[in-house]
């Protein structure tokens, strides 16, 4: 009686489950599709989604894929359901993630995972650094996403270079849908990055004395004088000259020059070093990535 009952009334809540060909998405037949390649969806047989359809699967629909050789798994969202029947087509990158070849069999699995709200990512290379707005730049190619898995490699395109980025930590699961959800993303140090060596700088000497400053002491000066030989020759070229300056008072900081000539202007200036680029502090390529993140709005296609 039950058997006829469920047979009549098949049960919805089954999730997804089958296995397909893997093949890359340069395997596609037809025109180069970049948009796959560039993103972290895949392309499915039509069986699939009349399959789908039929079944109880939340929207958005996202898989989980997995390659049961090695026990490893990422997740993905579904752009198009043209594939061949038996096939499906993945990005390059995620094919190298569950280290599948082509025409490897694959688990499909359909789940359902939590909003993301938070991830950290780590570029492989110091040349993601060279990017001018690197931020801007990765929630624009995130919009070709649908799901982020903790521990993955992924690949985002920018200006023909294809940077690679380690997912180190999603937030609130292993694996989040990051499909019209607002997330802070943060940024570890890329592979190979050394912070560059702060050069302590040192103190510029003055150019000018500040007893030179002085006026010259009022009253009796000890050793004011000129002196003269005694046979009446004239004095040596290399001695000291009557116009040596006379003998100033100590300099003493904050006391004005009470005998500085009414309606004088004396602009005292000192001469700075002009820094080359040896002596120039090296700026830090990675101190706009550290701290704060940015807010990731993306709206479903």
């Amino acid at each position: 009686m039950f058997n006829g009952f469920n047979m009549m009334f098949p049960d919805h809540s089954r999730p997804f489950n089958t296995t397909y060909k893997c093949y890359s998405v340069s395997m596609l037949p037809g025109n180069e599709r970049q948009d796959v390649e560039n993103g972290g969806k895949i392309i499915m047989p039509p069986s699939a989604l009349d399959q789908l359809t039929r079944l109880n699967v939340e929207y958005p629909m996202l898989f989980k894929l997995t390659n049961n050789k090695i026990n490893r798994s990422t997740h993905a969202g579904v752009l198009e359901f043209v594939a061949d029947e038996g096939k499906i087509y993945i990005p390059y990158w995620m094919m190298h993630n569950l280290l599948l070849d082509e025409g490897d069999i694959v688990q499909i699995e359909s789940v359902s995972l939590p909003v993301a709200k938070y991830s950290k990512f780590q570029p492989q290379s110091v040349e993601f650094l060279d990017i001018t707005n690197p931020k801007a730049v990765l929630e624009n190619c995130l919009r070709n996403f649908a799901c982020l898995t903790t521990g993955d490699l992924i690949a985002i395109k920018y200006n023909n270079y294809t940077y690679e980025l380690s997912v180190l930590e999603t937030k609130p699961g292993p694996a989040v849908t990051i499909i019209e959800c607002d997330m802070n993303v943060e940024f570890a140090p890329p592979v190979g990055y050394t912070e560059p060596q702060k050069k302590a700088k040192e103190e510029e000497p003055m150019a000018v004395d500040p007893a030179e400053l002085m006026p010259e002491p009022a009253g009796f000066v000890a050793f004011k004088g000129s002196g003269s030989r005694l046979d009446g020759k004239k004095k040596k070229d290399g001695s000291v000259s009557e116009s040596a300056p006379a003998h100033r008072a100590n300099y003493v900081r904050g006391i004005p020059d009470y005998d500085h000539p009414f309606g004088l202007l004396r602009f005292d200036r000192t001469v700075r070093k002009v820094e080359s680029n040896e002596d120039k502090q090296e700026e830090d390529p990675f101190e706009a990535f550290k701290g704060a993140g940015f807010s990731l709005k993306k709206s479903r296609k």
